[in-house]
């Protein structure tokens, strides 16, 4: 019986960290992301949540939400996944690098 209760747990440990891990993943959608998925409106709060992990926050909002003003996109996630915003994605600077962040 004692070792029986540390098994259980683990497992119950190891079944919450599958769940969410699922939840994660569920939580994209493709169909929710991609040119125009946004109305102008929206641009603060993706943004606000694309930007919400770097230590540039300012340029990053302005530069965020100019190109969502644009292509009323703004990709997934806090970092990369331009692919299904392809205006977000190819809207380059005069040096030739990424605008959007």
């Amino acid at each position: 019986m004692a070792k029986f209760i540390p098994f259980l747990l683990l497992a119950t440990i190891f079944f919450s960290f599958i769940c969410l891990t699922m939840s994660k993943e569920a939580e994209y959608q493709p169909e929710s992301y991609g040119p125009g998925s946004l109305k102008s409106y929206q641009c603060g709060g993706q943004c606000t949540r694309r930007c919400g992990n770097t230590k540039y926050h300012k340029p990053c909002m302005f530069f965020c939400q100019k190109c969502c003003a644009k292509c009323l996109c703004v990709p997934p996630g806090t970092y990369g996944n331009k692919q299904v915003c392809p205006c977000y994605n190819n809207w380059k600077t005069q040096q030739g690098g990424p605008k959007c962040p």
